[in-house]
């Protein structure tokens, strides 16, 4: 008998366990080589896990197990023949379908039989309160032959003299006893790592947050002029991220220091912009990275997004894509979120966080006008990271988004845009 163990691979560098999050089959299955078998979390992605060959597949981990790189987590009989009773099953049960007919008016006649021990009345505990019952019912002053019971034999239980006493009260029964149960869910390898990485972070480093406000009317004009022609030559939309994403990687080569991390004594600063962009997921939020994004077009900033979030949603993002960034924009808007401070993603020094757009009254040229308007909070790493430059930083993100035209398009929209 020929039989493959099935090892876990390596998701990827530095990941040494994985957890077994799903098995899409069941022991004893015949499975087809390259179909896939489980779904497991490492503490970076959700990765499938394939089966090397065809035949019957024998389990060897459970869901929710730990199991290092490299270790069996399943067999695969090679030798096992595809089974052929598949087809037959469905035939095999087809007279069943047509007696069913008949079956069910038997059934309709001992429907009524089940009903007979509701009654009970000859047991000695129908009707008889249980003792934390007969404490309610005694002092609410309630005669337990007023109460249906519906414990074992008829007895009354808690919960019915807990519903008899409170129409007593005036009140309703859905006030006083509603459902208290509880669930509780074992976090999964990715979920156990954001909070260990946050955590950290919180710990470890001076976070500080800065905050400013941006005035997205240029941004809504150009949108509404060109969003229909930039969709047609590109074949993506013209959304706000490509908008942020330049003026980040311009405030970034402006203000070096915040495109940097901190090693020990040592600080690292990057002469490239790869910029992670938070992305809601079914597992949670992932940060997929933009490589080189300093050399992007509106387009390809656009395109690399959409292809990112695609592959983060349908759970087919790698680790490699998630990896080495050098800045984060997550953008808590798209929840409606007004403000807030966001969490540095280490090893990076800051993030900046996005927010809802609303329309606020602001005074220009000492007129009050109505513009659409966003509040942007920077949190960086004090260690490396000094006011001067957290608060430039800022100020640069915010020009570029206040007139993107002259700051991020060098005067040309339509060239700019790459129309």
């Amino acid at each position: 008998m020929s039989v493959l163990e099935m090892k876990v691979p390596s998701p990827g560098e530095s990941i040494t366990e994985v957890e077994i999050a799903t098995w899409l089959v069941k022991d004893g299955d015949y499975v087809e080589k390259d179909q896939p078998i489980a779904e497991v979390d490492s503490d970076k992605a959700t990765l499938e896990l394939p089966a090397e060959e065809s035949g019957v597949i024998t389990l060897k981990a459970e869901e929710g197990d730990v199991v290092q790189v490299g270790q069996v987590v399943c067999l695969i009989d090679m030798d096992a023949a595809r089974p052929e009773g598949a087809s037959a099953a469905p035939a095999a049960e087809a007279p069943k379908q047509e007696e069913a007919p008949k079956a069910a008016e038997p059934a309709k006649q001992e429907a009524p039989k089940p009903a007979a021990p509701t009654p009970a009345p000859q047991t000695y505990a129908t009707g008889a309160p249980s003792p934390a019952a007969k404490k309610i019912l005694d002092e609410k002053g309630i005669e337990a032959g007023q109460v249906s019971g519906s414990g074992r034999d008829g007895r009354i239980t808690k919960t019915d003299a807990e519903l008899a006493a409170v129409p007593a009260l005036g009140g309703s029964p859905s006030t006083a006893t509603g459902a208290r149960t509880t669930t509780t869910t074992k976090l999964s390898v990715l979920r156990r790592k954001i909070a260990s990485r946050l955590v950290a972070v919180k710990n470890e480093t001076a976070m500080l947050t800065t905050f400013n406000e941006v005035d997205m009317s240029e941004i809504f004009r150009l949108r509404k002029l060109y969003k229909e022609e930039f969709g047609q030559k590109h074949g993506v939309g013209l959304g706000f991220m490509s908008f942020f994403t330049k003026a980040v990687t311009r405030a970034l080569q402006m203000y070096p220091d915040v495109n940097a991390s901190i090693d020990g004594d040592f600080k690292i600063n990057y002469d490239f912009c790869d910029i992670s962009i938070a992305v809601s997921g079914p597992k949670g939020l992932m940060v997929p990275v933009l490589r080189n994004a300093e050399n992007m077009s509106f387009a390809g900033v656009e395109a690399n997004i959409k292809d990112l979030a695609t592959k983060v949603r349908d759970g087919k993002i790698t680790v490699d894509e998630m990896t080495g960034g050098t800045f984060t924009i997550t953008n808590g808007g798209t929840f409606g979120s007004m403000m807030s401070t966001p969490i540095i993603n280490p090893p990076q020094s800051a993030i900046l966080g996005m927010h809802n757009i609303i329309q606020r009254p602001v005074a220009v040229d000492g007129q009050v006008v109505i513009r659409p308007m966003m509040y942007v909070a920077m949190s960086y790493d004090h260690r490396i990271i000094d006011g001067k430059e957290s608060v430039g930083f800022l100020v640069a993100v915010k020009e570029g988004i206040d007139n993107p035209v002259e700051i991020l398009m060098g005067g040309d929209e339509r060239k700019g845009l790459g129309l």
